[in-house]
């Protein structure tokens, strides 16, 4: 075993019987780089990834490539789910030095000063795919190093001034909201109108992009923003990329159709993608509800931790194949199922048409299953019976195969993006079921990642010795838009505590207070040769946009200037890039929408029983509202909120829309009547 025995990370574990002398990151290899004057050799990757797997297989549990790499170089092995700081410090590096987007594993070269002066992905055993083999590569690499030092040094210079404007941007003023009209034309420019979704093959669901269209399709009656929505969600759910048979979505499809995944499932993928799904389910969808339904069914049976939190992710592969776990024969379907539901799964899956993925069936939808009924005889609500209870026992059937491996930490910000998702499913179909499961869940992260008298960390596993890294941005700003989403939908005085905590934690350790923003890590953070600060949108919403939208929701409901001059200061230091390329910063977007034309924000006081039949009612309405029911025994109110006094009977509805409040009503209708005339 080498020196990842023990670590946190099952990506880290899976090499830590490697014949490579492996250092997780840290100060010992550091040091002994320093000392020795030798390269670091950093390899990036995470435990679901398949070709971190086939690189692992190929070349680090080969002892002769083992050797050259202990011999020429520190070898640190990152996992990029526990230091996305690392992650983005040398994706950035690799684009700037290879002019081409990145991925995992990341193969990165460091001087003994942690500057790059090479970098790649994947790279092979032997020569293939216009590649060297990975022993040539680092032989030449490190000979380079060694005749050539005054040339590496010139361009880590270069590099390290490049990564400096990326990361610590001049700013300038808040964009003008017409910059938001910019970004509606750039996304639909690249809407394809086939088959949904943005863009070519491979295919992402970008639940940031997502989220805005379900915003200003809602906020400003944008129909064709609506129609983009729907048409991808339609698409995603009929796809391969959702799980047919057991739920949950796939990180991205292969192909622009939505039909082959890459068939890793991720947390942070599912999460907004519930909350999404689960508004549309709201408006009477059934395909939605349905996904909705498979998704926290998939949470409960495969990803429920003990504790009541979420494990991170699902590998691509078992048995050494990928997506074999996933993928059907049509002789096994058709012996699994009786005859009727044989003759509706059959045609809608395309079961009786050609195989799609190695020879083998992964299931998608085909055939509409209203065509499908139609040419059976049968109504669609029997039709869509018997898929039901087709899908029912390919489930059962499916529980006995062997299952791909299954990352169990505990990330922050990951179990945050399912929590806020839970929260809005629970609201907008009525769940208080899945309401518990997000409570559950927050109550867990609370107890086990923040510690140490009031600091949070980012990760935790059952079991692991290693250190515990430290929380980001992301995981605060996320963690504070759960709790608010929590607080939506049932009130606790004590998650309003929460949400404070974690407000005054960002302004505290992550603004850059002389220009505005948020840096991806905390003041006290160790010492890399960056200090990030993100304004972009990846597969997730970056923190910077996720901050300035949940400091401007918590700012409103307590009246506190200081979350709100925050989320200011974010807009003015990311303008000149939000004007640039809009598109890339669509939560951003959101935070810009709001601070121009702050939506409705209705707080409730009255007696618990009083209450549901209001926020009901609050739920129908077409544009977006901020609605906080507050029973009357409520405790521990800040000032802001304890002026807003519950009546004796009834309850007293008070609508404020950015910092100035109307009076307060006690008839629903006056309150439906004030909200229309905003």
């Amino acid at each position: 075993m080498n020196r990842l025995a023990g670590a946190s990370s099952p990506y880290l574990l899976q090499h830590a019987d490697n014949p490579v002398d492996w250092y997780p990151w840290g100060e010992a290899a550091l040091e002994r780089a320093r000392r020795e004057d030798k390269p670091i050799l950093l390899s990036i990757g995470y435990s679901a990834c398949h070709w971190c797997h086939v690189m692992a297989h190929e070349s680090f549990e080969d002892p002769a490539t083992a050797e050259v790499m202990n011999a020429r170089f520190i070898n640190i092995k990152v996992d990029r789910e526990e230091r996305p700081d690392l992650d983005r410090i040398y994706q950035n590096a690799h684009m700037l030095l290879s002019q081409r987007p990145g991925g995992w594993p990341l193969t990165v070269f460091l001087t003994p000063d942690q500057v790059p002066f090479f970098a790649g992905t994947y790279f092979p055993s032997t020569p293939r795919h216009g590649l060297p083999s990975f022993v040539d590569l680092m032989t030449r690499i490190s000979d380079f190093l060694t005749e050539h030092p005054e040339e590496i040094q010139r361009q880590n210079d270069s590099l390290q001034q490049a990564l400096g404007r990326i990361y610590r941007p001049a700013g300038g003023e808040i964009p003008a909201l017409s910059v938001v009209d910019k970004g509606r034309a750039e996304l639909a420019q690249t809407f394809d109108e086939s088959f949904g979704g943005f863009g070519d093959a491979p295919k992402f669901p970008h639940p940031a992009s997502l989220e805005w269209l379900a915003w200003h399709g809602a906020r400003h009656g944008d129909t064709e923003a609506q129609r983009m929505l729907h048409r991808t969600l339609d698409a995603m759910a009929a796809g391969g990329i959702f799980d047919q048979v057991g739920g949950g979505f796939c990180r991205y499809s292969v192909d622009a159709r939505w039909m082959i995944p890459h068939f890793e499932k991720m947390l942070y993928d599912n999460g907004p993608l519930l909350g999404l799904y689960a508004e549309r389910a709201a408006g009477g969808d059934d395909r939605s509800r349905r996904v909705v339904e498979q998704t926290v069914g998939w949470l409960g049976r495969e990803m429920r931790d003990a504790s009541g939190a979420f494990y991170s992710s699902l590998d691509a592969d078992s048995e050494g194949e990928e997506g074999r776990f996933y993928v059907w024969d049509p002789e096994t379907v058709e012996g699994l199922l009786p005859a009727d539901e044989w003759g509706v799964a059959s045609r809608v899956w395309g079961l009786n048409g050609p195989a799609n993925f190695e020879g083998r069936w992964h299931l998608h939808e085909v055939v509409p299953l209203a065509t499908v009924a139609d040419a059976l005889g049968i109504d669609e609500v029997e039709a869509d019976r018997r898929l039901d209870r087709a899908r029912a026992r390919l489930l059962v059937a499916r529980e006995s195969r062997v299952r791909p491996h299954r990352d169990e930490k505990i990330l922050g910000a990951w179990n945050a993006l399912m929590i806020t998702g839970l929260a809005r499913a629970a609201r907008a179909l009525e769940r208080p079921e899945w309401l518990h499961l997000a409570r559950d869940a927050m109550s867990a992260v609370r107890e086990q990642l923040w510690r140490d008298g009031g600091r949070l960390y980012a990760s935790v596993r059952e079991g692991a010795t290693g250190a515990m890294p430290r929380a980001y941005l992301d995981d605060h700003a996320l963690l504070l838009e759960a709790t608010l989403a929590l607080l939506e939908t049932e009130w606790d005085s004590d998650l309003l505590g929460w949400a404070v905590t974690l407000a005054d934690t960002l302004l505290a350790e992550f603004e850059d207070r002389d220009h505005g923003g948020f840096f991806f890590t905390a003041r006290d953070h160790e010492a890399l040769i960056q200090r990030p600060k993100v304004y972009a949108d990846d597969a997730m919403a970056n923190g910077n946009g996720i901050a300035a939208q949940a400091l401007q929701k918590l700012g409103f409901l307590l009246a506190e200037p200081r979350y709100l001059e925050a989320a200011e200061r974010t807009l003015a230091n990311a303008g000149p890039m939000i004007e640039q390329a809009p598109v890339g910063h669509m939560s951003l977007l959101m935070a810009l929408d709001i601070h121009y034309q702050p939506p409705a924000l209705v707080v409730l006081r009255g007696a618990t029983g009083d209450l549901p039949g209001w926020q009901q009612r609050l739920r129908a309405q077409a544009a977006p509202v901020w609605a906080f029911a507050i029973p009357t025994d409520a405790g521990n109110l800040p000032a802001a909120l304890a002026e807003k006094a519950a009546p004796e009977t009834g309850v007293r509805a008070y609508l404020c829309r950015g910092l100035q409040c109307e009076a307060p009503v006690t008839d629903p209708s006056a309150l439906d009547s004030a909200l229309l005339q905003g």
